[in-house]
């Protein structure tokens, strides 16, 4: 037994030891590994700069992040970076083999490589696997997942909207983007650009290949219809309301927005108060806006400046925002109102009051009609997060429940 013992004695302590050198080599290896990840992260963000620092994320103009998510697909390039960190290359290599050797194209790899890109040779490279993994693919259903708007987020993100227009105007790509989203990406970089015959372009291009417009496309096509601010365009706002209205489509606000203010800039004034009477909700700041336009072409010149003072007597709380005008439409009301000396001292004297109690701006009206709406799932997302009890991370329902 006491020889036993001092056999077997020491090893306990080998063991410990040994426990402690895995230890210490996992430990390492974790350094390590999170080492290397903020090296990759701030490469990364280098790469992609100010994206992150604003709390709009990337750069949109009409469209919210709820259609666009940008963020969304910008995390997942980060993640994907991460992932074959240092293998870029050899992974581009690989697919160039494949397309040299006619091979087949798996819907990963292609969905990789979009996240991987970062250049416009990229996107040559990843043009081309599109073309060959669509003629592979083209008779089966993409339901499972739909590269057009992945392609279109990835165009928006690096400027390449004549790639990305190229590609969804080609017959040879017929059915690569049947999706919705894919052509309201595209459209609202090119208005974005200010190119808004291109941007109408996608839109007959998008009717063409019969894919459905929802809310977000008649909003584009509204407002492209207004800044190219011509005869057949007036013609075009008018076709697309009334067959959306007839179809039963469910036509944005903003949009309505648009068509009001585009009929005025076409001096069609019972077109724009048309228009404005459909309008359901008009306690709003464009809304508000436009009613003093309407009231001013129409030679209400009494209504403008009743419109100004029950703006000045509105009993609201100090907490409630009050209604604004924009300087530019004050300006254009005051013109209508010179030839009327009693009308404009009462409008001089309610002009002076609304700049004092900050109820003016100078942003224009193209401002607030060409501003990006707020994201709407913010709200959503905030309840979502706050359904999960963090003392027992159980749902917060069934939390409350048992508590």
């Amino acid at each position: 037994m006491h020889i036993g013992r001092s056999l077997f004695a020491p090893r306990p302590l080998l063991v410990r030891s040994r426990d402690r050198m895995a230890a210490a080599v996992v430990d390492g290896n974790r350094i390590l590994r999170e080492t290397i990840k903020r090296s990759v992260l701030r490469t990364l963000f280098a790469v992609v700069p100010g994206c992150w620092n604003s709390p709009q994320g990337a750069k949109r103009y009409l469209l919210t992040e709820d259609v666009l998510r940008l963020q969304g697909f910008q995390q997942q390039k980060l993640a994907t970076k991460y992932r074959i960190y240092g293998k870029k290359d050899t992974y581009f290599r690989m697919i160039e083999e494949k397309l040299s050797e006619n091979r087949l194209i798996l819907r990963d790899e292609l969905k990789i490589l979009l996240h991987l890109c970062e250049t416009k040779d990229d996107i040559e490279i990843a043009k081309r696997v599109i073309y060959r993994y669509h003629a592979e693919n083209k008779n089966v259903a993409f339901a499972e997942f739909k590269f057009g708007p992945l392609f279109m987020r990835l165009c928006y993100e690096l400027d390449l909207e004549e790639s990305a227009f190229e590609l969804i105007k080609d017959q040879a790509l017929r059915g690569f983007f049947s999706d919705t989203t894919s052509f309201n990406i595209l459209m609202d970089l090119l208005f974005a650009k200010g190119h808004y015959e291109r941007a109408l372009e996608v839109l007959l291009e998008m009717k063409r290949q019969g894919v459905k417009f929802n809310q977000e496309t008649y909003l584009l096509a509204f407002a492209l219809c207004y800044k190219l601010n011509s005869s057949e365009s007036c013609k075009m706002c008018t076709t697309l309301l009334e067959d959306g209205q007839l179809r039963g489509d469910h036509l944005p606000r903003k949009g309505y927005y648009f068509a009001v203010a585009f009929a005025l800039k076409q001096n069609d004034i019972a077109k724009a108060n048309s228009f404005y009477s459909q309008i359901m909700d008009t306690e709003t700041r464009i809304c508000s806006n436009l009613k003093i336009l309407l009231q001013a072409a129409s030679g209400n010149l009494e209504d403008v400046v009743q419109t100004l003072e029950t703006a000045l007597e509105s009993n609201t709380s100090d907490f409630v925002k009050k209604t604004e005008f924009c300087m530019q439409v004050l300006t254009t009301a005051r013109e209508k109102l010179e030839e009327n000396l009693s009308l404009c001292a009462r409008f001089e004297a309610a002009f002076t009051k609304l700049q004092a109690l900050g109820q003016t701006t100078s942003l224009t009206l193209d401002d607030l009609l060409c501003q990006t709406p707020p994201t709407k799932r913010r709200h959503l997302q905030l309840l979502k997060h706050n359904q999960v009890s963090r003392r027992t991370l159980r749902p917060l329902r069934n939390a409350l429940l048992t508590e």
